[in-house]
């Protein structure tokens, strides 16, 4: 019997994709993606921008129907999910519901398009977002590149969040920012919807995996210590739990963590019963998605 040549042969397979003896990555899902676009019902505008060339950073700006000129409204930093090696800003799931996000809580929405693996391994999935932010909050003086920030945006009420791989790496930006936040802007809080962190053997490798120089199963971006819970630099949390959802158990263990911690602000808890992970993607019109986004608009808008 013929062999195939060792070259083609599987070498890893994970949730996400299988990586071949040749060097070969094959994902298992592609995104689509579409034009920014602006809704004649909801009059919520979008666009994009580049923030880096080098590397390529960029974002989808959203802005809600404008009623009062003069009122500044909340910032929102959206970071997506997908195992950090697929999907997109510019993906009709992300679009329409960020879209939704805006409509619901009237916010500016910052939806970033960060680095992916194979072509940018981690951790460009957080520098990038990082950068991104850094980038959003250099408009405080009112002088920054992007006129719908400059002009609209209330940056005493800034909020991070994402699911997902969106959510672990919106953790990992609340703890850069830090009890000593950022100087002229305020991070209110963030809202991390069916969070990943580690604890899960298979997802663990895989991340593992696409993290070449990583610190093993306790490294921090996977598995927050107690030390980085404390410095969260806002004073408030919302997390989503989905009951069947794979992840629902390290979310709770994330969520044990934190209110035990010597963090100091308050956690809440939302869980829809009988969804599974990201539902509210794949099912914007059910109740318990519109549950979810009147849930994250109220607060953002609480007092």
């Amino acid at each position: 019997m013929k062999m195939e040549p060792t070259s083609n042969e599987i070498d890893r397979e994970f949730r996400f994709f299988r990586t071949y003896k040749n060097g070969q990555v094959e994902k298992f899902y592609s995104t689509h993606k579409i034009p920014p676009s602006n809704n004649p019902v909801t009059g919520v505008q979008s666009k994009d921008i580049i923030i880096s060339p080098e590397p390529a950073i960029s974002a989808r700006i959203f802005l809600p129907k404008i009623h009062d000129p003069t009122r500044k409204l909340p910032v929102l930093f959206y970071i997506h999910g997908g195992g950090f090696c697929f999907e997109s800003a510019f993906s009709p799931l992300y679009h329409n519901h960020v879209a939704s996000l805006v409509t619901e809580a009237r916010v500016i929405a910052v939806s970033v398009e960060y680095g992916l693996y194979p072509d940018r391994p981690i951790p460009a999935c957080y520098e990038d977002s990082w950068a991104a932010l850094k980038w959003v909050v250099s408009h405080s003086a009112r002088n920054g590149p992007e006129p719908w920030l400059n002009e609209y945006a209330d940056f005493d009420r800034v909020f991070i969040s994402g699911d997902s791989a969106g959510a672990n790496i919106s953790h990992n930006l609340a703890v850069r920012v830090g009890p000593d936040g950022f100087s002229g802007v305020k991070v209110n809080g963030i809202v991390l919807v069916h969070p990943f962190f580690g604890g899960l053997e298979e997802d663990d490798e895989m991340w593992l995996y696409m993290c070449p120089e990583n610190g093993g199963l306790q490294d921090r971006r996977l598995k927050p210590p107690a030390e980085d819970l404390a410095r969260i630099g806002c004073g408030r949390v919302l997390i989503f739990f989905a009951a069947e959802d794979h992840l629902r158990e390290v979310g709770q263990r994330y969520y044990d963590e934190l209110a035990k911690s010597e963090w100091g602000g308050s956690v809440e808890v939302v869980e829809h019963e009988g969804e599974s992970h990201v539902f509210h993607l794949m099912k914007p019109d059910s109740e318990k998605a519109t549950n979810l986004i009147k849930k994250f608009g109220s607060f953002i808008n609480q007092n």
